[in-house]
């Protein structure tokens, strides 16, 4: 419920200078005595104006303050809040206003001031930056304003709730566009092929022809129509694709600012967006010490709406990831061979041989591709010539992360994974192109 504090005045910078100019005048008096008659009226102007200006207002009913609908938040995507400040009074408005600061967002350093004409009203916005995927509580609003006389500035506090909520920035579906929709997932075979002698969907028949496969002959239909006859099928057009997250320890280190699980939980919806034109059936599962979250797989557009509303809060927890538990899970509930997209990382040799151990459980039934979010301080450690001590021995572990890290990838590539392993920011785009990749070529 929308409610106002009464009304607190308080002198304004105006007002101070003008105390200060009085009590020059006052001083100076000791040197000419006339000045004291010059005070005594300057003081009574004062006096005077200060009436004026709570006598122009504004009253507290002639101010209204109230939120603008909140709009997409999307996370550390440039973004605004709005005010609307409608002035029923007389004179112009000057205001301030200065929202109470939450943890999910960057507000601006300043408040925001602004003037509103008599009789207007006006849409005032402020830009934030949210910094954490999650939900968020707006509260209340401390707003002052003043007349042109600028003397004296009244104060409220607005209760004025709001509730937000912060997405993953999927903006890199938005920018595939055109291309995402016409061009390259076209020819990825997001539409359907035809294919001879090869499996799927009948299609149609035709006469059998010198280069055809011998098993791609229809005995029956040869028998009808006394002729060699050639089925020809469609590729199956919708395919499983299975986000798995691990939300365990692995995935709480920061990059940038935001956590490698954040960058994870983006890559994951965006190439779920995508899948959705393809008709692909997208699920997905998260899991810690135990499963977090699991959505079976289904296809279409609004199902994938439907994964950003049930993750977008989904935070990483600092505790061993179960993967033997999570895999053995994976494999009872989808038994049917699908692409198992698995967003994790290896950063130390102990991480390594555990994530190994488990995830070529995957491979003999599923295509199995790793996601990465390599490091880019370790690279700029190897890239810099050590000039210190600390240097040498940054430098040092550095090389001992990457020969690990580079290992675990070839063992993995041994195994029939796929590897993926790019910088965090461009790890969504890097995920999109490969899943193409993946359908142009049909492996799946």
């Amino acid at each position: 419920m929308r409610r106002f504090e009464p009304a607190f005045p308080w002198i304004t910078g105006r007002f101070a200078a003008a105390l200060m100019a009085l009590a020059l005048i006052v001083g100076s008096a000791t040197f000419a005595p006339v000045m004291l008659y010059v005070a005594l009226v300057a003081a009574a102007a004062l006096v005077g104006l200060v009436v004026a200006d709570l006598a122009a207002g504004p009253r507290r009913g002639e101010l209204t303050v109230t939120r603008e609908p909140i709009g997409h938040l999307a996370l550390r995507s440039p973004a605004t809040l709005g005010y609307a400040i409608a002035n029923r009074s007389r004179v112009a408005v000057r205001y301030g206003i200065v929202d109470t600061p939450v943890a999910r967002l960057q507000f601006p350093d300043a408040e925001i001031v602004g003037v509103v004409g008599p009789a207007r009203r006006k849409i005032e916005n402020a830009p934030v930056i949210p910094l954490a995927r999650g939900d968020a509580r707006l509260s209340q609003l401390y707003f002052w304003a003043a007349n042109p006389i600028g003397l004296i500035r009244r104060r409220w506090r607005i209760d004025e709730p709001a509730e937000l909520k912060v997405y993953p920035d999927l903006s890199a579906v938005e920018k595939y566009g055109a291309l995402a929709r016409r061009g390259r997932l076209l020819e990825a075979g997001f539409r359907r092929l035809r294919l001879r002698g090869g499996g799927g969907e009948f299609d149609s028949l035709r006469e059998w022809m010198p280069d055809d496969e011998f098993r791609s002959i229809d005995w029956k239909a040869t028998a009808r129509r006394n002729k060699l006859m050639v089925a020809q099928h469609d590729i199956e057009r919708s395919q499983t694709i299975v986000l798995a997250l691990d939300a365990g320890r692995l995935m709480t280190p920061r990059i940038g600012g935001q956590q490698k699980f954040d960058y994870a939980v983006t890559a994951a919806l965006s190439v779920a967006a995508i899948a959705a034109l393809a008709d692909d059936k997208v699920g997905l599962i998260a899991f810690a010490g135990g499963i977090l979250e699991h959505i079976p797989p289904r296809s279409g557009e609004r199902h994938s709406a439907g994964l950003v509303q049930r993750i977008y809060d989904l935070q990483p927890r600092f505790e061993e990831s179960d993967y033997a538990g999570a895999f053995a899970y994976l494999r009872h509930r989808q038994p049917k061979r699908s692409l198992v997209i698995f967003f994790t990382d290896m950063f130390d040799p102990v991480a390594s041989a555990t994530v190994l151990s488990n995830v070529a459980v995957l491979s003999p039934r599923h295509l199995v591709l790793c996601v990465l979010m390599n490091d880019e301080a370790i690279e700029q450690a190897l890239a810099v010539s050590p000039e210190t001590a600390d240097d040498a021995y940054r430098m040092s572990v550095a090389a001992t992360l990457s020969t690990e890290r580079r290992k675990a990838m070839a063992i993995l590539a041994q195994r029939g994974v796929g590897v993926l392993d790019v910088p965090a920011h461009a790890l969504t785009v890097s995920l999109i192109n490969a899943y193409i990749d993946i359908k142009s070529r049909t492996l799946l």
